[in-house]
């Protein structure tokens, strides 16, 4: 599975992109593959004010609805709406078109909370031990 360097990650399987004063947010490659064949994708709306671990938008796969989480507290600045008509992109290109939305953090030090990839990959080794 593929997790860039350059990104942090959460425990609900986010990953997050920061580049100046904004973050991008979408899901893992492992999430992505969980999840299976995504069919629907409900996004947030710009402007939405959110609050870091709570669910602020929600995946359909031809398994199961899960919610997604901000990784950090912050208002919405931009929604992916290509998944509106393309929900695959998901699954294609999680890290690129696959984009959920992007954000204002409104509390710089929760960064800091986020996984970098080794602490990621060791979660995930840990969740496979059981």
């Amino acid at each position: 599975m593929n997790f860039p360097s350059d990104l942090r990650y959460t425990k609900s399987h986010e990953w997050v992109r920061k580049v100046e004063d904004k973050v991008t947010v979408g899901i893992t490659d492992y999430a992505q593959h969980e999840i299976s064949d995504v069919v629907f994708v409900e996004l947030p709306h710009v402007g939405q004010k959110m609050e870091q671990g709570k669910a602020v938008s929600i995946v359909e796969s031809v398994k199961a609805a899960f919610d997604i989480y901000a990784p950090v507290s912050g208002t919405i600045k931009a929604i992916n709406t290509m998944l509106e008509s393309d929900p695959a992109l998901v699954n294609q290109d999680p890290y690129g078109k696959g984009w959920f939305f992007e954000l204002t953090p409104s509390n710089p030090k929760e960064w800091e909370s986020l996984f970098t990839r080794d602490q990621y990959e060791s979660l995930l080794r840990q969740a496979a031990k059981g």
